[in-house]
């Protein structure tokens, strides 16, 4: 095999491997160790995995920054350490008679006042607080290696932002709801499922859960990831085609291009930008040169270059 192009390839992660294990999939495949992924998805999670590759790997601050979307199953009334169907029972609160028969009621876009409460809640939502069991650091160490030695872990709120949560369906034995959402990066859907099912007077944990969307990428685009090697590396899309997907495009003279490779500041007159915030910057020949973004002046300033290699 020659070598292998810098783009990125959209993996769809069955149920049990981690992250980590389809980078590892990836590395084999492409004979390569410039694998990265652009948000961790946990080992009970299916669905869109962006694998980036080669130059590929430096878009990753921008591709993780970008929205999700995702399908999830809530089984209420019983609670893990883990927040989803991975982990130890903790607690059991079952549901009472009234949620149950909100449960029941809420069908289609006719919504029971209980439910339509809790998920209005959680659309209002500014702040979250991670689960425990995640990979954030804390007094020096990933929570989670805190969390299984049985320690107590108090991670502090993030800002997030929930653009849809939908209820996409309900029952009332077993207990259950499933929705569907849009939501900010940094957003965790197992502290959605421990918040809803407190709003909704009970305990609850993640079943299944499935990413739809990362970003501009979709599961209809994903590989298995039981894919052949050669068609593997033969859909590795190009990294100026995935910089323009995922950024806004500018325009650089050959001259721009120039002082851009160099990491120099590039006059006004020789960048087109749409807007002042981080661009992919291409040049004549539509290969991507950097990321870069507009100073107040608007001249361009280089936030990472790239070395041309496709």
């Amino acid at each position: 095999m020659g070598t292998t192009r810098s783009g990125v390839l959209v993996v769809d992660k069955p149920r049990g491997p981690t992250s980590h294990d389809v980078v590892a999939r990836v590395r084999r495949a492409l004979h390569t160790r410039e694998v990265g992924h652009a948000g961790t998805l946990d080992p009970m999670a299916t669905g869109v995995l962006v694998i980036a590759v080669g130059e590929a790997t430096k878009l990753v601050p921008w591709l993780t920054s970008q929205s999700k979307s995702y399908e999830a199953t809530i089984v209420l009334g019983v609670e893990t350490d883990s927040l989803d169907a991975d982990g130890r029972e903790t607690r059991r609160v079952p549901p009472n008679e009234a949620l149950r028969a909100a449960l029941a009621e809420s069908r289609g876009p006719h919504l029971a006042p209980a439910v339509r409460a809790a998920l209005e809640v959680e659309r209002a939502r500014k702040t979250q607080v991670p689960p425990a069991f995640s990979a954030i650091h804390t007094e020096g160490e990933r929570a989670h290696e805190r969390a299984r030695r049985g320690e107590e872990v108090e991670l502090a709120p993030r800002v997030v932002s929930v653009h849809r949560l939908d209820l996409v369906a309900s029952s009332e034995e077993p207990p259950f709801v499933a929705v569907a959402l849009d939501v900010s990066k940094g957003y965790y859907v197992r502290s959605l499922a421990r918040d809803l099912s407190a709003a909704l007077g009970t305990v609850g944990h993640l079943t299944a859960l499935r990413r739809v969307r990362s970003g501009c990428f979709v599961a209809e685009e994903a590989l298995p990831l039981d894919t052949p090697d050669d068609e593997l590396a033969a859909r590795v899309e190009p990294l100026a085609r995935v910089a323009a997907r995922a950024l806004p495009v500018a325009r650089l003279t050959d001259t721009g291009a120039r002082d851009a490779r160099h990491g120099r500041r590039v006059t006004p007159a020789d960048i087109d930008a749409p807007t002042r915030e981080p661009c992919a910057w291409l040049d004549g020949t539509g290969a991507l040169v950097a990321v870069g973004e507009l100073d107040p002046e608007g001249a361009g300033q280089v936030l990472r270059g790239f070395g041309g290699r496709e």
